[in-house]
């Protein structure tokens, strides 16, 4: 069965898509995006999604923090693209499905993706820091995320896939020292939030 993605037609993107990094975002800017989901979002096969930089797909992209330090992920050897073994990430998210259809995607896709991706024992409160784009590559001109920041707070958090992934809180300098190892998204949020 193909995936199917939430997509916004990139001119329908409240405030344009002509930057690259993260653009800061509050409450009003997130209720202009939610209702240009509900006006003018769909879900299309992944596949086609991929292929057309006409349209963006939505991926909620989760930093944790604990005070200064920041969640470093790694993904290990276990994983089935080679592409991505030793690829470091400070942020939890994914495409939304959907499984996330309802009043607010968005929200419900970021606490499945959540979810899906940590064990927590506590509830996370999400703060919204902005939108995140690169069109300089092809697949970061078809993605389009929302940044939001959780304080754990001294909690714990574990990664749940720990066959492909390892996680631990890691200080600005140790976030640099893997920097050749970041993925592309997680350099520009770096940049914004380090």
């Amino acid at each position: 069965m193909v995936e199917r993605v939430l997509v916004l037609p990139r001119e329908e993107v409240p405030g344009g898509c002509d930057f690259t990094g993260v653009r800061n975002a509050d409450a009003r800017a997130m209720a202009a995006l939610s209702a240009a989901v509900a006006t003018h979002g769909r879900f299309v096969d992944r596949p086609a999604a991929e292929d057309d930089p006409a349209l963006k797909q939505l991926i909620p992209y989760v930093v944790v923090r604990d005070g200064p330090l920041v969640y470093l992920m790694e993904r290990t050897s276990a994983g089935v693209d080679p592409r991505l073994h030793g690829k470091a990430s400070i942020g939890v998210g994914g495409h939304l499905n959907p499984v996330d259809e309802g009043e607010d995607p968005l929200t419900d896709g970021l606490r499945r993706e959540w979810s899906e991706e940590l064990v927590v024992d506590w509830e996370p409160e999400f703060r919204l820091v902005g939108l995140l784009n690169d069109d300089s590559n092809p697949v970061g001109s078809v993605h389009l995320g929302v940044v939001f920041e959780v304080q754990a707070d001294g909690r714990p958090v574990e990664v749940r896939e720990r066959d492909k992934l390892t996680g631990r809180f890691a200080s600005a300098a140790e976030v640099q020292a893997a920097w050749e190892r970041m993925e592309t998204w997680s350099r520009l949020v770096a940049d914004h939030l380090l």
